[in-house]
């Protein structure tokens, strides 16, 4: 399955530059599901993140 939305901000990855994005993302977790483009539920501890999409499960920080 491929990337059809920008995690930082919902937008569709073609609707325009998301270089800005992009650097937020290397520093916080995704907002938005990148294949449906849903809110993800957001857990922010002191060492590390976790983002999960009721639909497409979870993302762990790197």
């Amino acid at each position: 399955m491929t990337d059809q939305y920008c995690g930082h901000c919902g937008e569709a990855l073609d609707a325009r530059g998301h270089e800005a994005c992009a650097e937020r993302l290397r520093m916080e977790p995704p907002r938005f599901c990148t294949h449906c483009r849903r809110r993800m539920q957001v857990q922010v501890s002191p060492t590390s993140w976790t983002a999960r999409c009721v639909e497409h499960g979870e993302i762990v920080s790197p």
